[in-house]
């Protein structure tokens, strides 16, 4: 929460749920990662909040961009930057969609298949490719599946194959988990990647880079490493298991870069219980999972609300969105502590909500519209 955001919501007392982001939080936490780790390049994963503000402010300050689709890919080029600042980060690609990446100048491309190699070779031929690896994700609050990725034994071939398909094996990307607050989760997937590297050099095959991925915290209820801490905690055990050939790094900051820059203005459209016995009171938003707020499912992320009634004494809330959905429902296995004197038609300010929020919202669910998004 910053001053600029609450004057903005006093003065433009803007109309329905809202985010608002201030660009000066985006700004401190790019300058903080360069600072933490000044011998890594930044790639801003876009698909976390991709508002034309922050990827022209990014741009700006040196930023280069992890991109999941052609669309962000236009995006980033909107802003002036050059396309060898563009990563096409998704391992999931249609060939046309490689192709048109290709024209326009990306040469960087994830892959974690023999398939997705040879589709990189079809319609970007001489390109750079690094393979993902999977990662346990142990330690994080939003763990990752085993959707992307390949078991390191699989990595040997992908990159190889690559080699012979007229690719250029650049790398080994993985992926520790979002909001990943253990930084020792790095070390365990530095050392698989360095034996990788160990072992393809051995075939002939030097590669250049490890993609450190996302994983940085934003601050929601627990305490976080600071950006000092993950870099020395992480640059730590690249040495580590490098030794005296270090790679070249880059980082995908995503959550980490902006979700603390937003906070979403809500209203509270009912309370009410279950029966006459009961105690937990239900608390409906003007905001849920399919307004923005996706990221509470199984209850994983669980945000910083703010109230105007902060400090009266509180009881147990179960939190639910407007939608005619059951699955909207945004804590209840946990209730959220809130004030008894808690009244409809309060504003509330949910915090950290920078990333992850706009672009989860759905176009028209129940007829209601896109979450608004304010940067200043």
């Amino acid at each position: 929460m910053t001053d600029r955001i609450l004057d903005f919501l006093r003065t433009r007392r803007p109309d329905g749920p809202c985010l608002v982001v201030d660009l000066d939080v985006v700004r401190d936490n790019y300058l903080g990662f360069t600072r933490a780790m000044p011998d890594t390049r930044v790639f801003y994963a876009v698909k976390a909040n991709p508002a034309p503000e922050i990827l022209a402010l990014l741009e700006e300050l040196g930023s280069n961009f992890d991109c999941a689709s052609v669309v962000e890919i236009d995006q980033v080029l909107a802003t002036g930057a050059s396309p060898q600042r563009i990563s096409f980060g998704n391992t999931i690609k249609k060939e046309r969609d490689i192709a048109r990446a290709y024209s326009l100048g990306v040469d960087l491309f994830a892959v974690d298949s023999i398939a997705e190699v040879d589709k990189v070779a079809r319609a970007a031929p001489g390109a750079r490719v690094f393979c993902r690896i999977l990662c346990d994700g142990e330690g994080a609050e939003w763990p990752l599946s085993r959707k992307f990725g390949c078991e390191p034994s699989m990595a040997l071939d992908v990159l190889s194959h690559a080699r012979l398909a007229g690719l250029t094996p650049y790398g080994i990307s993985f992926h520790v988990g979002s909001q990943q607050r253990d930084t020792e989760a790095w070390d365990r997937a530095l050392a698989v990647s360095a034996e990788i590297f160990r072992t393809l050099a051995e075939r002939g095959i030097e590669l250049k880079m490890v993609n450190l991925g996302g994983g940085f915290a934003a601050k929601y209820l627990k305490d976080i490493p600071s950006a000092e801490t993950y870099g020395r905690d992480i640059m730590g055990a690249v040495r580590r298991h490098f030794g005296n050939r270090i790679p070249e790094t880059i980082i995908e900051p995503g959550r980490g870069m902006v979700g603390g820059a937003g906070v979403i203005k809500a209203e509270v459209v009912l309370i009410s219980t279950k029966s006459a016995a009961e105690e937990t009171r239900w608390v409906y938003l003007d905001i849920g999972k399919f307004g923005g707020l996706a990221e509470t499912m199984e209850e994983a992320i669980r945000y910083p609300i703010r109230t105007p009634r902060d400090g009266d004494q509180a009881t147990p809330c179960i939190l639910a969105g407007p939608t005619c959905d059951s699955a909207d429902v945004l804590y209840e296995k946990a209730p959220y502590p809130l004030p008894i004197s808690l009244e409809i038609g309060d504003e509330i300010l949910i915090e950290g909500t920078g990333a992850y929020t706009t672009t989860y919202s759905s176009a028209g669910f129940n007829g209601f519209p896109p979450l608004q998004s304010y940067v200043i």
